[in-house]
């Protein structure tokens, strides 16, 4: 049993305030006026709604631990955690993300969690701590790991590396890297056009650690013009519980007035800008996502990333 392995994440903490901070500074004493940068307000929200994650990642673990301790008991496979093993652990856990990532854009139920990382009109080391606080929805993209034998601590600790990487990807600090590193990892290049509003580079570069997957699966978009940031229907507040919730409460506002249970389903397995059959100009106009898109995204402020496919 892997008991010994590290909280990666944990481990990371004082990494992440150190750069955080420093990347302020840069932007005082070399400020972009085309860079989003940062916004007191905004900042303090994304740091609020990371040390909230924790907190509730800890609720949610309970569950989510038993759950794959049951189907680790359950089946016979054994994959044993030693050096050789870790890289293609990390491999086929970084591919489980991919999907979980692109799901999570497609599918408004899962897209109300995943709409808080994509919330914040700026881009920056803090934007990365913006997580949701419902991260629960993501168990199931997980479980053929555990299935095929990979033991649940194993899991999270490739889940954690995993995160941490995506951590410095989160800057306009840093250009175009030079182009194998672009072709084969995810960079803030790649990440910047994922967190971007307008329709080119809507549902984007799902990949964590590696770009390839998009590359694959024809969800790659370069970084041409420059991004613009949050959702296609941005949301006027910086109250943690709003940010964390307010995707939530939009589905139960539209499932609570449908005309019957397809377009009660379609609101909560459809994609996020999803309208039924015959709606309005009106009603389409004011629905949850770009200004009457009825594609695969944008829901009550579905981020650029919801639309093509966070």
């Amino acid at each position: 049993m892997p008991s010994n392995l590290p909280d990666v994440v944990l481990w990371s903490i004082p990494a992440f305030i150190l750069l955080t901070v420093v990347e302020m500074v840069s932007y005082r004493l070399r400020p972009d006026d085309e860079a989003a940068g940062y916004a007191p307000r905004d900042t303090a929200t994304s740091i609020g709604m990371g040390l909230g994650s924790l907190f509730f990642d800890l609720l949610w673990k309970i569950p989510l631990l038993a759950m794959y301790t049951a189907a680790y008991e359950l089946t016979p496979l054994r994959v044993p955690v030693l050096w050789w093993t870790v890289l293609p652990m990390l491999l086929v856990q970084d591919f489980c993300y991919y999907w979980s990532h692109r799901g999570h854009h497609v599918v408004r139920v899962l897209w109300a969690c995943h709409v808080v990382h994509h919330s914040s009109r700026k881009f920056n080391l803090s934007t990365a701590l913006r997580q949701p606080w419902t991260a629960f929805s993501s168990w199931p993209f997980y479980l053929p790991m555990v299935v095929c034998g990979v033991h649940p601590a194993a899991l999270a600790f490739c889940s954690s590396v995993n995160l941490v990487y995506q951590f410095w990807i989160h800057t306009e600090r840093i250009g175009k890297l030079p182009r194998p590193v672009e072709y084969l990892l995810n960079t803030p290049s790649h990440h910047r056009v994922h967190h971007a509003s307008q329709g080119g580079y809507l549902d984007r570069n799902f990949g964590g650690i590696l770009i390839v997957w998009d590359r694959l699966f024809g969800s790659f978009a370069a970084e041409t013009e420059r991004p613009v940031y949050g959702l296609t229907k941005n949301i006027e507040t910086y109250n943690p519980l709003r940010v964390a919730t307010h995707e939530y409460l939009g589905i139960a506002r539209d499932v609570r007035s449908a005309a019957d249970w397809r377009e009660r389903a379609g609101r909560l397995f459809r994609g996020p800008g999803w309208q039924p059959q015959g709606a309005s100009p009106v009603a389409a106009a004011d629905a949850p996502g770009p200004a009457g898109a009825t594609g695969p995204a944008g829901t009550t402020g579905a981020p650029a990333a919801a639309q093509r496919l966070a």
